[in-house]
């Protein structure tokens, strides 16, 4: 019985660096089918059919994959629209006043980073947690005697041990304690306008009152003293 090899091969037998070696199309199975009837061995001729058979599922596969890969690439050009149409408003919210919620934020080099907060009632103590990417406390800031409404705190970028961080995203959790002892939770919120604009990783992000926010965590956009009795 003859065997059908799927390299393509030259009169000495040696592999062929051809295009049907990289990609199997239709040309290729033809050719094969072709071969197998030129070659098969009449006392046995259905011995090659779950070799093609195989083939053809090889095939499917990797045309499968290919519409997997052209999907993956519209979305990621629908992906890389968006992102350039939101970079593109970003500078017009310069001038305007923002309201935003956020989780954390963003040390500049040699700068210290500003956190607002929002509190519903007056407190004794507020704490602020620091942690980096992997959740690991950085450091822990606290303040005595904070008023109902809204204030800031500034970090100097500096850790626990007083050495200074790396530049980058910082999450914070912030928690209060009332004189009675209650414990309450202050909102990362703020209220201000937006005084520049900043892009990192093909991203926009604002500056409002010396925080740095993204676009996504802005919740209102007005005209400056829009939401001065909100």
């Amino acid at each position: 019985m003859s065997f059908i090899s799927p390299i393509a091969t030259d009169a000495n037998g040696n592999a062929k660096a051809t295009g049907s070696a990289k990609q199997l199309g239709k040309d290729d199975f033809l050719q094969l089918l072709v071969t197998k009837m030129q070659y098969q061995d009449p006392l046995e001729p259905m011995q090659d059919e779950d070799f093609i058979a195989q083939l053809a599922q090889f095939s499917s596969l990797e045309q499968m994959n290919n519409i997997a890969d052209g999907i993956a690439s519209s979305n990621q050009w629908d992906f890389l629209q968006m992102q350039s149409l939101n970079n593109a408003m970003a500078s017009g919210l310069i001038g305007k006043e923002v309201k935003a919620e956020y989780s954390g934020v963003y040390l500049e080099e040699g700068k210290n980073a500003s956190v607002s907060y929002t509190m519903t009632q007056p407190a004794q103590t507020l704490t602020l947690k620091i942690k980096d990417a992997d959740g690991n406390l950085v450091a822990t800031i606290s303040k005595e005697n904070i008023a109902a409404g809204t204030g800031s705190i500034s970090w100097d970028g500096t850790d626990t041990r007083g050495n200074r961080v790396e530049s980058g995203f910082y999450s914070v959790e912030a928690t209060a304690t009332t004189a009675a002892g209650a414990t309450i939770t202050p909102n990362l919120s703020l209220t201000g306008i937006v005084s520049r604009i900043s892009y990192r990783d093909g991203a926009a992000f604002v500056n409002v009152n010396g925080v740095e926010i993204s676009l996504g965590e802005i919740t209102a956009v007005g005209e400056p003293g829009t939401f001065d009795n909100n």
